[in-house]
């Protein structure tokens, strides 16, 4: 189900306040407000695809099983086994549904061998709450977790905020706040700022995230004839909208969120403001360089093995980054190309840093565009175009398929389409780097009449504009 929906706006999630809340106010020890809300989690995982259900569910056993068996015991000899048992059975069903057919097509490419493709249906989030569960596992292992019971765990994985694109929160940060009583209650003081947050996110992502879809999507779909300004549109534009689209996802998660009255830890603090390629990535799914930092960089040895070391460290953790993002040779080449990125920055800081901060800012930030065309490159051949066409100073005109993006609802002067496109590119990246981020406006949220009206206008509008409906970037990664 799609935060972007009607059924969601305007059934689903009414629905699942009012029923959760009314429950919550049975004694504390019953706790049908906890299993309503996982029983409407897994609705809302399955609606478009009731398939996904039985995989998630069994994840669920199977991961709270193995965890259970670990913290019962005191012996790192028996916990080892189990632990390892874990890392193989979920890596293994990511590797099934998410890797197996790139592994057999360049298996059979490489040995002329001719191995049948299964084209698996990605299930939704399942990269998401595969490392979630694995965070547990491990933490299981090194007995640095409590023994929760299986609500409060099935909750901690399936909480619906959160489910299908992150962020991949800890056991710590959510679990302790449904044992909250407090939180049990409805409460406007956080129901109010959800709200808000929600209509941020909800107009990022309905509006701006979605109109620079179309034109990024006529530019990559001509990649080789495009000319040097419209290489750079496009590039830029693409970089724009996925921000617009993640970080328009993780505001609704927010909200949504506080509208339980749990606070989902900041996941996107506006990474475009950074100066340096290691600052973008503190910024930048903050929760999933949370994971690779504590679950593969730190165990390599971190920054403690010497320099050479932890370059071959950065190097594998941001390969491991673009293998998450997908199974494709240019998800590997664009962590590659981070990695590469953060060596360079390790090798070089005194000197990068002594740097005026506007060229710093320009540097990390055009190496960040550049980066997104093969990210986003749908081969290698049209990521190499784009960037040439971006170096030639090939200049010229602006096709009618990208301007026409950004056209006025009822086609109001199309002849102006080119300069309703600066502005709408002016105004973003303003947004970007000049504004507060939604995250930080939701949580210093006052009740104002202000607030009052921009948070009913923004849902109003965005739900007129719900006929082009479109799912999140981050649902195919």
């Amino acid at each position: 189900m799609l935060f972007n929906s009607y059924v969601f706006m305007l059934a689903f999630l009414p629905v699942t306040l009012i029923v959760y809340f009314l429950l919550g106010k049975l004694p504390a020890r019953v706790q049908l407000n906890k299993l309503f809300l996982v029983l409407a989690s897994f609705v809302f995982y399955g609606y478009n695809n009731p398939s996904y259900v039985p995989i998630i569910a069994l994840s669920i056993l199977i991961n709270y099983a193995l965890s259970q068996m670990m913290l019962a015991s005191e012996k790192k000899a028996v916990r080892l086994p189990l632990m390892l048992l874990g890392l193989f059975l979920n890596l293994g069903v990511l590797f099934y549904f998410k890797y197996y057919d790139f592994f057999v097509e360049n298996l059979n490419a490489a040995l002329k061998t001719d191995f049948m493709l299964l084209h698996l249906m990605l299930p939704l989030g399942i990269s998401f709450f595969t490392f979630q569960q694995l965070s547990y596992v491990i933490d299981s292992y090194r007995k640095t977790v409590p023994r929760y019971n299986i609500l409060d765990y099935a909750l901690f994985v399936t909480f619906f905020p959160q489910l299908i694109a992150g962020p991949i929160v800890l056991h710590s940060e959510i679990v302790p706040q449904f044992a909250d009583e407090k939180n049990r209650k409805f409460s406007f003081d956080n129901f109010a700022p959800g709200l808000y947050g929600f209509a941020l996110g909800l107009f990022k992502k309905v509006v701006v995230a979605d109109t620079f879809a179309a034109a990024v999507q006529a530019g990559f779909g001509a990649a080789a004839t495009l000319n040097t300004a419209e290489a750079w549109f496009v590039a830029i534009g693409y970089t724009l909208q996925l921000y617009f689209d993640f970080s328009g996802y993780c505001d609704m998660a927010t909200g949504v969120g506080l509208m339980f009255n749990i606070i989902i830890p900041l996941n996107f603090n506006s990474p475009y403001k950074a100066l340096n390629i290691r600052e973008f990535w503190q910024r930048w799914h903050i929760t999933l360089s949370r994971f690779l930092t504590s679950y593969i960089y730190f165990p390599l040895g971190g920054s403690r093995k010497g320099l050479a070391r932890t370059c071959i460290n950065l190097m594998v953790v941001f390969l491991a980054s673009g293998l998450w993002h997908g199974a494709g040779w240019l998800f590997l080449l664009w962590g590659l190309m981070h990695g590469a990125a953060s060596v360079l920055y390790r090798l070089f800081k005194k000197q990068y840093d002594a740097l005026h901060p506007a060229l710093q800012w320009l540097m990390t930030f055009v190496f960040v565009v550049i980066a997104w065309v093969f990210f986003r490159a749908s081969s290698l051949a049209d990521a190499v175009s784009i960037i040439r066409s971006m170096l030639m100073m090939n200049f010229g005109p602006l096709r009618d398929e990208i301007t026409s993006a950004f056209a006025l609802p009822g086609g109001f002067h199309p002849g102006y389409n080119g300069i309703y496109m600066m502005v709408w590119y002016v105004l973003s990246l303003t947004a970007c780097l000049g504004m507060r981020n939604a995250y930080e406006k939701t949580m210093a949220f006052k009740p104002t009449l202000l607030n009052a009206v921009m948070t009913v206008a923004l849902i109003v509008y965005c739900t007129l504009c719900l006929s082009r409906v479109s799912v999140f970037l981050y649902f195919n990664f």
